[in-house]
């Protein structure tokens, strides 16, 4: 049996809304590439964040809060692009900072995945039927303590972002053409914490792409570069 024809006998086999999410998904350019470059939502991934060496001096005390986010990539008639939202100033935690939807897996959560799900539904009214996951990125820590575990997905380009504006100030959408392009990463220099710190950027009109969000789309374009 060709692969065209099992996923054909897979969609028949799926429930209404599977049968949709598999169908969209369909839709997305280089998908067997990605799936090959993702972990397997099966085994979540373990490790203390592929960067936590960079910052062990400058971590708060304790163990670092578990968090999930959703890195949407959206099938378009004029490319794929990346679901990003801008946070809202009142926020604690990088207010005002642009990010993926997500937040802290909380204990009803089962894994990463439903916590990302959980979270992308509160912050920009994404529901579960408009969503096919595909697999994890590697976990990253951030300066404020959160060990972020990113799931890559497929979402229905028929999805309406409805902004929770207490948490989202702006929903938008960038190209994964531009932010897989090493020529729109740049790193930039910070001071934090009584030294300086090499973190990344990317410039994009209207919104500055940097540190844990770029850190991520970077880790993304690494592992597609190992599967190409």
């Amino acid at each position: 049996m060709s692969e065209d024809e099992r996923r054909r006998v897979m969609t028949q086999e799926l429930p209404g809304r599977a049968r949709q999410a598999q169908a969209f998904a369909e839709q997305l350019q280089g998908r067997d590439r990605l799936q090959q470059a993702l972990m397997p939502l099966t085994q979540t991934p373990t490790g203390p964040g592929w960067n936590r060496s960079e910052l062990e001096d400058l971590l708060p005390p304790g163990p670092p809060v578990e968090a999930a986010v959703l890195a949407g990539l959206v099938p378009r008639a004029q490319g794929t692009q990346v679901i990003l939202t801008r946070r809202t100033e009142a926020l604690r935690n990088h207010g005002g900072q642009v990010g993926f939807p997500g937040g802290r897996i909380e204990t009803l959560d089962r894994n990463p995945l439903a916590a990302a799900l959980r979270e992308s539904d509160e912050e920009i009214a994404l529901p579960r039927s408009q969503v096919l996951a595909l697999g994890y990125l590697d976990p990253f820590i951030t300066i404020t303590g959160f060990r972020v575990t990113p799931v890559v997905a497929v979402v229905d380009p028929a999805f309406i972002a409805r902004p929770e504006p207490g948490e989202v100030a702006e929903v938008f959408e960038v190209p994964l053409d531009y932010l897989m392009d090493p020529a729109n990463l740049r790193q930039v220099d910070i001071e934090h914490g009584g030294r300086v710190r090499h973190v990344m950027e990317y410039s994009w009109p209207g919104q500055r792409i940097w540190g844990a969000t770029a850190a991520i789309l970077y880790n993304l374009r690494r592992r597609l570069e190992q599967v190409a």
